[in-house]
């Protein structure tokens, strides 16, 4: 939770300054993946959650 919550921090601080960071990462999506093997793998599980963190990040700017 700690590591999130600075991780949060620091890519709204750095967003403030630079709003194109929030598109590069929004751009970026394609090549996030599940680590997980078999039925269980859901890449785009792991991109919807990965797209609710920068839409909050967005919503802050």
């Amino acid at each position: 939770m700690a590591v999130e919550h600075l991780l949060f921090g620091t890519i709204r601080f750095v967003a403030a300054r630079h709003p194109e960071l929030l598109d590069a990462l929004d751009g970026s999506l394609d090549h996030l993946w599940d680590k997980s093997e078999g039925t269980a793998r859901d890449d785009e599980a792991v991109r919807a959650i990965a797209r609710r963190f920068i839409k909050s990040l967005r919503a802050e700017t």
